[in-house]
């Protein structure tokens, strides 16, 4: 059981790892979350102890708005009463521990139910599953003499020393989001790990522990949501609409006629593309431009006409090689136009060959193409 739990978690907080391995360029902020917590904790094996304060202080992440993982740091305390099945202590007694101090660190994958089948882009409710494996550590608390009683009890006798204990827990989380930066929350966990009271717990190998606390929550910067998470990491799409078509339906007693309304885009006015002394490539960064200015031609008017005027700066170069690199930068532009759709018959090329600044007496500006109508 606790092999599957074990494995099970891993997988879970590995799927989170994995799902933030294409965000590690962000710097700290959404949905790092800090809490403190406090409950009860109670052994629960064969019957339920008296119950003990527990609290704990978690830090996680969200990587997506459905998957998390965090650590928490808890303890102090657990209570073991006259157990049934409990082995004589030295005085042939039965074996209590009250409030024996422990600490335990526990890592979670946390799957959060409200994003995954919400619609809303930040559910007032949360309501998450966790699991993960724990590692607790105590006093030894007692173990076996080798010896037995009258009634051939194995004796027990306490024992001091620290021993680390390895197991696995997994529970129920229910939040309300007060705000996108503080929430209110009560978890429900159980877990399974050797007994902290050594080999006087009848059950000492594999001990159930059942935890429940109510939880205050801040996460740092706000929650982000599914909408926040969206926009973050550039999985929005934006639909840009070419044409409005508008239709208003006429309904005489036995006639329905359509009509459509077609809304023009404006053709766009003018750009320039600006070059590299000496060149005429043109940048990824005007590519990306021309390709917006493209689609604007495209959607405008098949009427209008354009003329790409190539220039290059007089100061430099002679003008033989001044007139063909103008010319080669017009056809640069020209070339990148077609490609992107835009029909040849719209485009005119110009090459002006070596000009005086065009744009505040700098030569450097002067080596460009101008887009204009």
């Amino acid at each position: 059981m606790k092999l599957k739990t074990l494995v099970l978690s891993i997988a879970l907080i590995g799927c989170a790892f994995s799902a933030n391995a294409q965000q590690q360029e962000e710097k700290l902020g959404n949905d790092w979350f800090l809490g403190i917590g406090g409950g009860v904790i109670s052994v629960t094996t064969d019957h339920f102890n008296t119950p003990a304060f527990y609290g704990q202080i978690q830090v996680g992440k969200y990587f997506t708005p459905v998957w998390g993982g965090r650590l928490n740091i808890a303890g102090p305390f657990q209570t073991y009463g006259e157990n049934k099945g409990s082995w004589d202590i030295e005085d042939q007694t039965k074996f209590t521990s009250k409030n024996k101090l422990f600490g335990e660190l526990e890592l979670d994958g946390i799957l959060n139910l409200s994003q995954l089948f919400s619609k809303a882009s930040m559910p007032l409710v949360d309501f998450t599953i966790f699991v993960g494996p724990t590692m607790n550590l105590s006093s030894k608390g007692s173990v076996f003499t080798g010896e037995h009683t009258f009634n051939n009890r194995l004796v027990v006798v306490p024992a001091d020393g620290v021993k680390a204990r390895f197991g696995a827990t997994a529970g129920l989380g229910l939040s309300f989001n007060l705000s996108k930066y503080v929430a209110l929350g009560l978890e429900g966990r159980t877990g399974v790990t050797p007994s902290i009271f050594g080999d006087a717990s009848a059950n000492r190998k594999a001990e159930m522990t059942n935890r429940l606390t109510l939880n205050l929550v801040w996460t740092i910067g706000g929650k982000l949501g599914k909408d926040g998470f969206a926009k973050k990491y550039g999985r929005v799409e934006t639909v840009v609409e070419e044409k409005v078509v508008e239709k208003v339906v006429e309904k005489p007693v036995t006639v329905e006629k359509v009509v459509e309304k077609v809304v023009e885009v404006a053709n766009p006015a003018a750009t320039s593309v600006f070059f590299e002394i000496g060149k005429a490539k043109i940048s990824q960064k005007d590519l990306v431009r021309l390709s917006q200015f493209a689609d604007a031609i495209k959607a405008g008017s098949k009427d209008v006409k354009y003329t790409i005027s190539g220039y290059a700066d007089k100061a430099t170069g002679s003008s033989k090689f001044n007139q063909t690199l103008s010319e080669k930068r017009a056809k640069a532009v020209y070339d990148a136009l077609v490609a992107e759709g835009v029909n040849p018959d719209q485009l005119e090329v110009v090459a002006n060959g070596g000009v005086d600044p065009l744009f505040y007496n700098n030569n450097v500006l002067s080596r460009v193409a101008i887009i204009g109508k």
